[in-house]
């Protein structure tokens, strides 16, 4: 007798698209990674909670917002897309207010997103994605926050965050040479990236 495994696809359910009152509660700095043409290019994602769009997820958890991830060079050049989302949410700024932001400011700040459904080319299937950003207007209120802030940072590392990322930003992580350049790294066990999580990364 042998016992076989089905193959079964995996199905993310997508953020619906359309404006929603949004609030940041992660900050990750993924590290330095391969980009466009080859060029090395220091990467960070920032995660948003829609506290006004819930679901139940898994059976036995109750309802949980539904959260989407950004993804950004990390440039604040004046036509940096990560300058451009905080301006969107903050106000613009100066090339000097500019160099001194610290993203991990962003954590707990409201705000409103567009998000849209893209195909990707790669798979056909939809992702979605944030637009734009912007302040939220007046007459609307931003929930209080439900997912508690995180951040992960290399200047102290928090491994056990790190230990509940999704298996495919663990591995790209993981990959990065500042990761490999923490004292505590090596031995690090990391899962392999999954296929169809690929199309949740953002840029």
């Amino acid at each position: 007798m042998s016992i076989k495994a089905p193959i079964t696809e995996r199905i993310f359910e997508l953020v619906p698209a359309g404006s929603h009152v949004a609030r940041i509660y992660q900050v990750i700095d993924i590290g330095t990674e391969e980009g466009f043409q080859g060029k090395q290019q220091h990467k960070v994602r920032i995660m948003l909670e829609l506290p006004n769009k819930k679901k139940v997820f898994r059976e036995g958890e109750g309802e949980k917002p539904f959260s989407i991830g950004q993804e950004f060079t990390l440039s604040m050049f004046e036509l940096a897309n990560l300058r451009g989302f905080i301006e969107g949410i903050k106000g613009g700024m100066t090339d000097e207010e500019a160099s001194e932001f610290d993203v991990e400011s962003l954590l707990g700040e409201p705000c409103l997103v567009n998000i849209i459904h893209k195909k990707s080319a790669r798979t056909g299937k939809d992702y979605a994605i944030v637009a734009s950003a912007s302040p939220i207007p007046s007459g609307l209120v931003c929930p209080p926050q439900i997912n508690p802030s995180s951040k992960l940072s290399y200047d102290e590392f928090d491994y056990t965050l790190y230990g509940s990322l999704p298996n495919w930003l663990q591995e790209r992580i993981s990959a990065t040479p500042e990761f490999n350049a923490l004292p505590d790294s090596k031995g690090t066990k990391v899962k392999k990236v999954e296929k169809d999580d690929m199309d949740k990364i953002s840029f």
